[in-house]
This record gives C-alpha cells, structure tokens and sequence, in this order.
C-alpha cells in the first residue's frame, strides 16, 4: 500500500467509531507528542546507519522504536522526506561508496559487505543512484582525489549521462541559492526525480558568486530542486568543512513555463538520507546519525 492510499485509509477512520481510540492514539495532533515521534524517527535512522548490512525490514525498524508500522512509515516519511527502505537504501549505497574508495574489495565483496545478495542488483542499483557504475566510480573519484581540490566530474562526463530533452517539452527553473551566515564555495543546483539526491539530474548547473542559477530545458513533470554546496570553515578552522544542502518540491514544471525561487541552504543533519549522485563532486558524508 502507497503512503498515499494508506493516508487516504486513515483520514476516514473517525467515520468508524471503532477506529477513533486507534486514531487519537497514533494520529495525534497535539505537540506534546512530537519530541516523542522524532526521538523515534532518530532512534530507526540511527539503527539503519548502524545495522545496514542486516536485512532489516519495515516490521523490524517499527519494532525497535514500539509502534505500528503504518504509523511509523508515515511519521518517518514526515521526519525525513523519504520512506524508511529509500533510506535504508541510500544508507547502503553511501556505505558502498566509502568502502569503493578506501579498500581494494572487489565489486561483489562490496555488495555483500552493504547487504545485498545479488552483485548484479547491487550494480544495477548504484548505478541508477550514483549515476556511475561501481568501476567508474572507483576510478574517476580516485583521479579526482589526486587533485588539490575535489571538483564536480567533468562537463564531458556529466552530459554523456544526461538526457536530451525535446525543446518544445521544457520548461525551466531560475533563482538565488542563499546560506545565512556562512560562506560558500562552489553551489551545485540540479533538478532530479526524487527527493534524495540522486542519480542522473534533468538538468544542473552552478550558482555564480552571487547565488543565482538557471536550470534551463527541464522536461515537463514533477521534479526536485536540490541544491548543495561545500561551505567553508569561519576562522579559517582546520576542521571539516560544513556541507550545506537544500530540497525544494515536488516541482511540477509545464511546458514553456520558468519558476523562481529563492533557497536557503542549510547543514546536514541527521533527518537526511546521504547525497548519491557523484555528478556533484561533494566528498563522502559521515554516516554517523
């Protein structure tokens, strides 16, 4: 059952007398339960990071924090903008990821190591949501590490992954990238078709220094704007430099229309699946929730 239906199933419960205890129980509009709900959300997401290569379940994460599972989907859903197996899932490929660029396992070994079982779904899966395949990524991100600064991959390489869109079935998204108190590095804006960051973007582009971005020829439907950049260090501070991150949408884009829209970005936290894609060059994310 979608997140949708089963909403659409819920919103009908007080009709049934039956279903009202059931409703105020595990619907509860009241903020007295809300620091309850996220110290859940958190408590399932800190079990996803750290037991990713198990085969967990839906059943097992609703389990581990006391609630049903429908109740759970939907205020996981709600917490972090994706259902608990798209996170697990991300999770797993980000591991992945890590593990491509700091060992010398082999692809299978690497599948097996993040919980899958099939080398061939695991391919096909990193693939899909890096948008290079295990053996691309490995090289192209060591050949990058080798460079003073880690850049996004190449105009060359990205728009060989891109589609080619009919121009009279576009439209386009323009506006300002913005980050209260700190200071950018490169922006990286895309539109992509989910909201985890993901995969080949529709189109992509870089902020200029005052913030602003155009995402021209974007194919009509529903999209995602995402928008990350590297921030730097106040202080010039030797620590890690704070990753900066934004989602707008679903966007739904017509044919022949632009939109503006003026993104805040902010740091990474623990609500948020990892960043996939390898087209925006950001380095790995920790893990840790």
């Amino acid at each position: 059952m979608t997140i949708g239906a089963l909403g659409a199933l819920v919103r009908q419960a007080p009709r049934v007398p039956s279903h009202q205890d059931l409703r105020r129980q595990y619907w509860p509009n009241d903020r007295d339960r809300e620091p309850f709900m996220e110290q859940s959300v958190r408590h399932a997401v800190t079990t996803i990071r750290e037991r990713f290569g198990e085969p967990l379940t839906l059943d097992d994460l609703a389990q581990s924090v006391m609630l049903s599972k429908y109740h759970f989907l939907r205020v996981f859903s709600r917490v972090t903008g994706v259902t608990p197996g798209r996170f697990l899932s991300a999770v797993r490929l980000q591991e992945a990821k890590r593990l491509l660029l700091s060992t010398s396992l082999n692809v299978a070994e690497v599948s097996v190591q993040v919980g899958y079982s099939s080398t061939g779904s695991f391919t096909r899966r990193f693939t899909e949501s890096v948008g290079l395949c295990p053996t691309q990524y490995r090289k192209l991100s060591l050949a990058s590490r080798s460079q003073t600064r880690r850049t996004p991959l190449s105009q060359e390489t990205t728009a060989a992954c891109l589609p080619v869109p009919q121009a009279w079935s576009t439209g386009s998204v323009t506006g300002v990238v913005r980050a209260t108190g700190a200071e950018l590095q490169t922006t990286y804006v895309g539109a992509f078709d989910g909201a985890i960051l993901q995969g080949v973007p529709a189109s992509w582009s870089n902020a200029c220094a005052s913030g602003r971005f155009t995402l021209a020829r974007i194919p009509t439907g529903m999209w995602y704007i995402h928008a990350v950049a590297q921030g730097k260090n106040s202080g010039g501070g030797a620590g890690p430099e704070p990753l900066l991150m934004a989602t707008v949408g679903p966007v739904q884009v017509a044919r022949g229309t632009g939109h503006l829209f003026d993104i805040t970005l902010s740091p990474m936290d623990w609500t948020r699946p990892p960043i996939l894609s390898a087209l925006t060059g950001i380095d790995l994310q920790p893990t840790a929730a």
